[in-house]
This record gives structure tokens, sequence and C-alpha cells, in this order.
């Protein structure tokens, strides 16, 4: 597993330009590291969804790290450095859940343009089947650009607190099994590709579910906690920024990570 890790991150990490350090009157030792994960749905010229962003608007986002040398990587490289205790410098992770058409149609175009890398969690039921999503043929051209990497988001995106509620425990085992088992088969089958990085629905998990994402053979997991990663944070937990449309400029800067000077 660390072998392969360390070949995806060494031939992954993108960035929108460097940074250099500062070094002040007296020798002090490096702070920590943090990491600002966003997360978005889905793109629109005009909104009509309050899940979505203007894509004018992610392009002036995207404008706004590159002009600041933002460090823009992939979340593999930071779930590797979590894993093997490495310190964390500052930077920016980019995923993007569901799989909606428009990361094909709207946000492929930038991606391409400011060469950024981008994490996309799926759930399989929906593609080539819900008229939302992409297709499994879009999918495959994203993966083959270089900068998706395309992983799991359980196979129907199910609220996990309600099922467990609502199920016997039997049948809730059953049902989080296929959840977490089912979607790394079909991505394996359809693309090639090992998924072993989960967003959680809705960003609900708890200590159970995780253990059992663990056994299910997922190194990592996403959530919807609003705050950077910090070392120390469990890998199969990592916070994430939620960015829609109606987040301001302003927020969108203080949600990232100090500027290295």
């Amino acid at each position: 597993m660390a072998r392969r890790l360390n070949g995806l991150v060494a031939a992954g990490t993108l960035l929108l330009a460097s940074t250099g350090g500062t070094q002040g009157a007296r020798e002090q030792p490096p702070a920590a590291g943090s990491v600002s994960i966003l997360v978005y749905h889905r793109f629109e010229p005009a909104i009509h969804d309050s899940m979505a962003v203007r894509t004018s608007k992610f392009a002036s986002q995207l404008r706004y790290l590159a002009d600041h040398h933002y460090r823009v990587i992939p979340l593999r490289t930071l779930v590797s450095s979590l894993l093997h205790h490495e310190p964390l410098s500052n930077a920016v992770v980019i995923t993007v859940d569901d799989g909606h058409r428009s990361v094909y149609t709207d946000m492929l175009p930038l991606v391409r343009e400011y060469r950024v890398p981008i994490t996309l969690f799926i759930y399989p039921s929906a593609i080539s089947n819900a008229s939302y999503a992409m297709t499994w043929e879009q999918l495959d051209a994203l993966r083959q650009t270089g900068l998706f990497d395309v992983q799991s988001h359980t196979y129907w995106h199910p609220n996990f607190k309600i099922e467990r509620r609502r199920l016997a425990p039997s049948a809730f085992d059953e049902l989080v099994t296929t959840q977490l088992v089912k979607p790394r088969r079909v991505l394996n089958a359809k693309l090639g590709i090992d998924a072993d990085l989960l967003a959680w629905p809705f960003g609900i998990y708890d200590d159970d579910l995780i253990r059992r994402a663990n056994a299910a053979g997922y190194v990592a997991g996403v959530t919807l906690d609003a705050r950077r990663v910090s070392p120390g944070d469990r890998t199969l937990a990592l916070p994430r920024f939620l960015v829609t449309d109606a987040m301001s400029d302003k927020r969108f800067a203080a949600i990232l990570p100090p500027l290295n000077r």
C-alpha cells in the first residue's frame, strides 16, 4: 500500500505556483502546516440550486488561488503525508461530490486551464442512469486527463443515521457492507480504479462506520466538518469546507490556510 501511495503522490502532485518561506531574526521550529479541503457539488451559469456554484465564480476562485500562489495538491498526497506521519505544509485540496454532469461540461475546461488536481467522489448507481449525472464514458474521459481521481461516495448515497434507526441491525449491517464494498467493485470493473478513498454521504460518520470502512479497504474518508486538516486528524474523517455560490469572496479567502511569506 505504501509503495502504491508513494507512486501516486510522485506522479500526481500538481502546483499552481511555488511559495517561499521567510526566516525570522531567531531561528524557530517549523510551524505545523494545515490543509483546506474544499468540496463542490455542481456548477451552473446562473444559480438555480443552493448546492451549486456559478461557473464564473469557480473560475475566479481558481484565479485567486493562482494569483496568491497557493499550492493545490491531490487529496492522495495529503493522505500519504498523514499515513506516514510527515509534516504538513499549507496547501489546498479540491474535491467534488456526486458526479453531476456539470463536472464534465463546466468544470473540466477550467481544470484543464489551471491544471489543478481534483478528487471526484461518485455513487455508481447514478452514473449513466440519473438524468443529472455523468455517463461512464464521461467519467473515463475525466480519468484519462490525469487531473481527476475518481473515488467512492458509497453506492447510492444513503443517510446512515436514518437507516440505522429504520432497519434491524442485521439489515443495517447488510446495507453498510453493500454501500462500502459495491462501489469499489464497480469502479474497478468500469474504470480499472482501486477506489480506496471515501466521501461520507451527508458528512455522516461515527466510530462504527469508520471501523467498517477500514475493514472494507478504505484508507481515508472525508466529511463536511468545516475546518482545516491538521496533523493528528483521523484519515477516515478528514474535514472539508462546503463551497456554494452563497460563500462570499471574503469567506473563501478566510477558509484557506495561511500563506507562506
